[in-house]
């Protein structure tokens, strides 16, 4: 417990001033996240961090998780989804000159863990261009509603939500964390309020909260499946990057999808 305090105050020390800053120096540190998530994808995958497919997907990776406006360079930059396929094509031709020791299965496995990462930690950039409150907004329901699901379901939880993937999650500790999270959400955008009507907010917190724990139980999934407790180790007593952005890897895409960002 002490080893996890001390990692996740050190953590907020370095991540909440970057937030508040916002600009190049938050722009990179998301790139640096989605690196080193993609990283974790490729240890569970087995396969070296010096490798071909890794420096392919990480290139992929980047394609996508670049800000927009770096990409001016470019005739026309939506180009950028051209140049991800380019990378998804040299996947495709590396599994004939290894002749399937890198199959089609890695292919598609380490393009999909490009897209699912990427694509989120891309869109936590977006969300801090759209606005400081609009980004604190995101955080504080994905953070009220993790904290809230696990203090009423230690509490109260006695259902199962999903014990083949996540034994100590409960029904009642899912409800309970949306709850808080709609609390949490709604007082904030009363003071802070956002691009929809106060009622409609609500809605979207909602939808935050719950996608936040799908996010939650889809990393949960893909770690149960390849057998290891946590994603990585760079965060001493917490585990890895994926282990605490999973939630956010879910709702930042489907708060742009929304409008909110």
């Amino acid at each position: 417990m002490k080893q996890r305090v001390i990692t996740a105050t050190v953590a907020l020390l370095i991540f909440v001033p970057l937030v508040i800053y916002g600009k190049l120096p938050f722009e990179i540190l998301c790139i640096l996240l989605g690196l080193i998530g993609l990283s974790e994808i490729y240890i569970m995958r087995k396969k070296l961090l010096v490798s071909p497919e890794a420096m392919i997907g990480s290139l992929a990776g980047l394609t996508i998780l670049v800000p927009q406006q770096w990409l001016t360079f470019l005739p026309d930059p939506e180009m950028r989804f051209s140049i991800f396929y380019f990378f998804i094509l040299i996947y495709l031709l590396y599994t004939v000159m290894t002749r399937n020791r890198f199959s089609f299965d890695d292919a598609g496995f380490l393009t999909l863990g490009v897209i699912y990462i990427s694509v989120g930690f891309h869109y936590l950039i977006v969300a801090r261009q759209a606005g400081l409150d609009v980004l604190f907004l995101i955080l504080f329901v994905v953070w009220a509603t993790d904290s809230g699901a696990y203090m009423v379901g230690r509490k109260l939880g006695k259902n199962k939500l999903a014990p083949h993937i996540s034994p100590n999650k409960t029904w009642e500790g899912t409800i309970g964390g949306s709850l808080i999270a709609l609390v949490v959400g709604a007082v904030f955008t009363y003071f802070f309020p956002q691009v929809y009507s106060w009622g409609t907010m609500l809605l979207v917190i909602l939808l935050a909260s719950v996608a936040g724990q799908l996010g939650d139980l889809v990393e949960s999934a893909l770690k149960r499946y390849y057998g290891v407790k946590d994603s990585g180790k760079i965060l001493p007593g917490h585990g890895g990057i994926l282990d605490r952005f999973d939630s956010l890897l879910v709702v930042l895409p489907i708060m742009h999808f929304v409008g909110l960002i």
